[in-house]
């Protein structure tokens, strides 16, 4: 019920804008969340108490399996970022205030949220921001930056990862609520980026921001350990995209195969093609069975910290290598910005990189394996 309604709508609603939102650079995100709030889009994996649906984790999978027929990766994770990864880090950690003031609205689509962890030098070692806050009575006062923020620009609320006690690495982070209309938020300015065109992404900074101790969301210096155990999920989110965008590309390469005629009949004829065309729907369904298999093992609360890298790296690397075959396929007008592939190239970049490099699943796997 859910993929069949959602899939509806984002056909029907979403997908004919995507390449006029694209081309923009944004879409009319509050309209946007409105009404995939209005449809309980937000909400699939949140309590109903709060407004959610509670359909459990594996709804949350076919929403960005849906998701993904777009047409826009940026508009997917504009909206992903906020009701798979903002709004479960509240249900999970939040105290009842903290539910009531932002997840009710949240999945109304009423607000937008933004996970501030990456600073322009911090990126993969989490441990090493300078984002600190500084308890001053009640209150704490922070000041830093942070870099990449999908949804920092058009954000109402930041998940905000401080050092509170910058004597003890990446055990004295405290993560905050932090509304972005406290005095001293700025955007320092959106970014211009390859990919994910349509969303969002921007360097915020923090200038003696005062917030309230009922601001801390989960335990004071438990921080870093929240942020590890929701990257499992949202690590999952990415291998998902990666293999619906793969998949989304051989459609094309294969459609378009059929129809290009060169040497006097269709390049699908041509064994070279069939052979590319095998080798990639081969590779993109080994990795949708690596995700299916890692989904249920998380599901199922197995330990699955290993699984979960070898899932992020292998989709995500497989997505880029598909997508640039399918380019290929295209020749020239792959090249051209009015075929939709060229836009499936430049997304999929994000992929070994965002969420965790491939650098660092690597390191994940073989350390876990040889301890």
């Amino acid at each position: 019920m859910l993929r069949h309604s959602l899939r509806s709508f984002i056909e029907k609603e979403v997908a004919p804008h995507a390449e006029e939102w694209e081309k923009q650079g944004g879409f009319p995100h509050r309209e946007v969340f409105k009404r995939f709030g209005e449809l309980g889009f937000l909400g699939v994996d949140i309590p109903e108490q709060y407004g959610g649906s509670n359909a459990g984790f594996v709804a949350t999978i076919v929403l960005a399996e849906e998701m993904a027929r777009c047409n826009s990766s940026g508009v997917a994770a504009s909206l992903g970022l906020h009701s798979n990864i903002a709004l479960p880090y509240i249900a999970h950690l939040g105290t009842d205030e903290q539910k009531e003031k932002y997840l009710v609205p949240g999945v109304k689509g009423e607000i937008i949220g933004a996970l501030g962890v990456t600073e322009p030098g911090a990126g993969s070692d989490v441990g090493s921001m300078r984002t600190y806050a500084v308890k001053d009575g009640d209150s704490y006062v922070i000041n830093g930056s942070k870099m990449f923020i999908t949804n920092g620009g058009i954000a109402d609320f930041v998940i905000l990862a401080a050092k509170t006690d910058r004597e003890k690495g990446h055990q004295g982070i405290t993560q905050f609520l932090v509304d972005t209309k406290t005095p001293g938020f700025t955007v320092s300015r959106d970014l211009d980026k390859l990919g994910w065109r349509a969303c969002n992404t921007a360097e915020l900074a923090f200038e003696d921001v005062r917030v309230p101790k009922s601001a801390i969301l989960g335990e004071e210096e438990s921080g870093f350990y929240n942020i590890m155990i929701h990257f499992q999920e949202e690590r999952l989110y990415m291998a998902v995209g990666a293999v619906c965008e793969a998949q989304r590309a051989l459609d094309l390469a294969i459609e378009y195969s059929k129809e290009r005629v060169q040497f006097g009949r269709a390049i699908a004829k041509f064994q070279v093609t069939r052979h590319k065309i095998a080798d990639m729907a081969t590779e993109i369904e080994a990795a949708r069975q690596i995700v299916y298999n890692t989904i249920r093992l998380y599901v199922e609360q197995e330990p699955c910290q290993v699984e979960v890298a070898m899932c992020k790296l292998f989709a995500c690397e497989m997505a880029a290598r598909v997508i640039n075959q399918a380019l290929q396929i295209f020749g020239g007008y792959g090249y051209m910005m009015e075929y939709p592939i060229q836009r499936l190239w430049r997304d999929s970049r994000i992929g070994p990189i965002g969420g965790g490099t491939s650098e660092i699943q690597r390191e994940i796997i073989g350390r876990l394996l040889l301890q």
